[in-house]
């Protein structure tokens, strides 16, 4: 593939372009194997954008100059000459470049936007120029002047981004715009992505932490404590940052009321003032909050003028940020007219970045509605706030409401979109009691027994995907194995004709996905269980986009082998073949002839699933469980899953160490699960 490149810069300053970069990172991960991002220019070292594209999606990234060095280079042809020579060796190691413009820290923007445009043409990159939107006429008025200063430039125009858009004018400003220029594409403004977190205010006034908490909490407003608590407290909004003397512990024993009781608005944060030392007391009663302490040496309105001006950025701690400005961007773009404008060929290789946008694409092409019944666990909360605020699926998460939007506060995630539904309260509970009762008086429930069950959020949580309230269920995290899936079993029952329900690890190697079965479910299956998971994660792997070949593993390949075990491997290879020939499936067969081409060659050759298997199915839950692990930790691979499979609707199981990615993506292999 050749070397590719897109320059996106701004007409102004605050015009959202980081969004704008952020979003074709996103996409550009999904179909370039080796991706970078420059920047000519910085504001300092380290960049947060630099920071974050390097730790989201693995690039290559590179800078020429601070803003400092460059106000320094003279003369001009100097400054382009080192920008060209800090880009060429990235150039040379990646198959695509993103490369995103000054941030006019210049007294002249014009000034800056020209630096920017000339340093596309010498970097051979053409311009994709981001404006800020407003009323219809002014819009397309700098859409205007935006290709006219490029055309003037001799740029080479891909398109233009209006960003930041007033909602009142989005339907309007199409039609005000020229439509045979390049193509312009609208992006509302949304409050989200303009609220500066804590993170941003400690670097801003270079505050000392008192006590860390979250510094990704977003400040969506400021109030200055100079009344009494009653007063104070009276005012206080969601999401403030408490501004006071170091004087004042009335005023922050009530801020810190605020994470204990759902009637008092949670606070963002608190900016200590004036230097004063705090007492023992009062640090004792700080110690412990979820919110930040900073601390500054400046006085009350001096402290509070300089927070007005700290403006938010995206850095790669704010995970919730992140995800609103993903789901704004691709909510507005339509990305698939954007990577066949850029060229840009699925990839024969699948990394992992690659594979879990994949993931994330299509569970919200049709969004579902996934049950999450873990809803005080706090990585639950964090990854429930991500899937609504990039739109992947809807959500119900179970628990006391008024718990859950307190603990969901106290930590600075946003919850706002999901359904919030209390087992024991629930209006459906009765309902579902009945349900239950007839589903399992044969096994000796009880009405009353049946009552109690369901009020737990596992077996509530199953009663709605059972009953089609919802798709499907997540659980796990803070829950056994069991206690996710015997609900399941009991309610939702097994799919038609599968005789074992089983589970599946989608491994995400550098450079390949691969589908490893049973690793979680079942110790010794005999046979025809071996079928039937073979047969089920042939079918899982389908619904993925992976071509099943299927590995039916042993110690011994081929007819060398005999004895109990590897017998067991040839009768269930043997049914796979019978019950399902359109199937390609070898066995028995070691790994090292399912996954090396010329190991196959040697000991199955002519196979056509020999040193090219994608499906691995292991003998037993021992050489499953130890295999995946010792592949995950020893090579790096990504391990997605369990994914539960055989069930007649989709319920799928999270491990007690899960991370929130881990929640993030089972959810949506649930939601794809069900769509399919």
């Amino acid at each position: 593939m050749s070397v590719r490149n897109l320059y996106v810069t701004a007409m102004e300053p605050e015009s959202g372009k980081s969004v704008v970069s952020l979003g074709l990172m996103e996409l550009l991960s999904s179909r370039v194997e080796r991706l970078g991002f420059f920047r000519p220019i910085v504001p300092t070292e380290p960049d947060a954008q630099l920071d974050l594209m390097r730790s989201r999606y693995d690039a290559a990234v590179g800078h020429a100059l601070t803003a400092e060095a460059a106000s320094a280079t003279q003369p001009y042809d100097e400054l382009r000459k080192r920008v060209v020579e800090a880009y060429k060796p990235l150039e040379a190691e990646c198959d695509f470049v993103l490369c995103e413009g000054t941030d006019f820290t210049g007294a002249a923007p014009a000034l800056d936007f020209g630096l920017n445009a000339d340093l596309a043409n010498e970097l051979g990159a053409p311009v994709l120029v981001v404006v800020r939107g407003g009323e219809p006429e002014q819009t397309a008025a700098s859409v205007r002047a935006a290709r006219g200063a490029l055309a003037t430039k001799g740029c080479s125009i891909f398109g233009v981004v209006v960003n930041r858009v007033p909602v009142e004018f989005m339907d309007e400003i199409p039609g005000a715009l020229d439509p045979s220029g390049e193509p312009v594409y609208l992006i509302p403004e949304t409050d989200e992505l303009s609220y500066p977190t804590m993170a941003d205010v400690t670097d801003a006034l270079d505050a000392r932490v008192v006590v860390a908490g979250s510094l990704g909490r977003e400040v969506r407003d400021v109030r200055i404590a100079a009344m009494s608590v009653e007063h104070f407290v009276e005012h206080l909004v969601e999401g403030a940052l408490v501004i006071v003397p170091a004087d004042r512990p009335d005023i922050l024993a009530a801020t810190v009321a605020s994470t204990v009781s759902p009637e008092i608005p949670s606070v963002a944060g608190v900016l200590l003032t004036g230097g004063q030392e705090l007492a023992d007391g009062t640090r004792r009663l700080l110690a412990n909050t979820p919110f930040p302490v900073l601390e500054v040496h400046a006085l009350t309105h001096e402290a509070a003028a300089a927070v007005q001006s700290v403006r938010g950025r995206l850095g790669p701690e704010d995970e919730g940020k992140i995800a609103a400005a993903l789901g704004l961007f691709e909510a507005s773009v339509d990305t698939d007219e954007l990577a066949e404008r850029i060229a840009l060929d699925r990839p024969a290789r699948v990394t992992p970045i690659m594979f879990e946008y994949e993931l994330i694409e299509r569970a919200k092409a049709v969004p579902r509605k996934i049950v999450l019944p873990e809803g005080d666990d706090e990585r639950i909360l964090r990854a429930a706030e991500i899937l609504l605020r990039r739109g992947v699926v809807d959500l119900t998460i179970l628990g006391v409401a008024a718990e859950l939007r307190a603990r969901a506060a106290s930590l600075g995630v946003d919850i706002s979109g999901a359904e919030l539904v209390d087992p024991l309260t629930s209006p459906l509970r009765e309902n579902f009691a009945l349900k239950y009762y007839e589903l399992r008086k044969h096994k000796g429930a009880t009405e009353e027994l049946a009552y109690d069950r369901v009020a737990n959020p596992s077996y509530f949580g199953t009663m709605l995907v059972h009953t089609g309230a919802a798709d499907g269920m997540v659980s796990g995290a803070a829950h056994t194995t069991a206690d996710t899936i015997r609900p399941a079993f009991e309610i939702i029952k097994a799919s038609e004709g599968v005789s074992v329900v089983s589970s599946v690890f989608l491994m995400c190697l550098a450079d390949r996905v691969l589908v490893y079965g049973d690793c979680a479910v079942n110790p010794k299956p005999d046979a025809a269980q071996l079928a039937d998971i073979a047969i089920s994660s042939a079918e899982t792997a389908g619904v993925f986009g992976i071509e099943p070949r299927i590995a039916m593993l042993s110690y011994s390949t081929g007819e060398s082998g005999k004895g109990e075990d590897v017998d067991r491997v040839r009768e269930a290879t043997a049914a796979v073949r019978e019950r399902r020939p359109d199937l390609m499936v070898e066995g028995p067969i070691q790994y090292d002839a399912a996954v090396d081409a010329a190991v196959a060659e040697l000991k199955l050759p002519g196979s056509e699933v020999a040193g090219r298997a994608t499906v691995f199915v292991f003998p037993d839950l021992e050489a499953g469980n130890v295999a995946y692990k010792a592949v995950q930790r020893s090579s790096g691979a990504v391990a997605v899953g369990p994914v539960l499979q055989g069930l007649n609707k989709p319920v799928n199981d999270l491990s007690r160490g899960c991370t929130v990615t881990d929640i993030v993506n089972t959810v949506a292999i649930t939601a794809i699960q069900a769509g399919s």
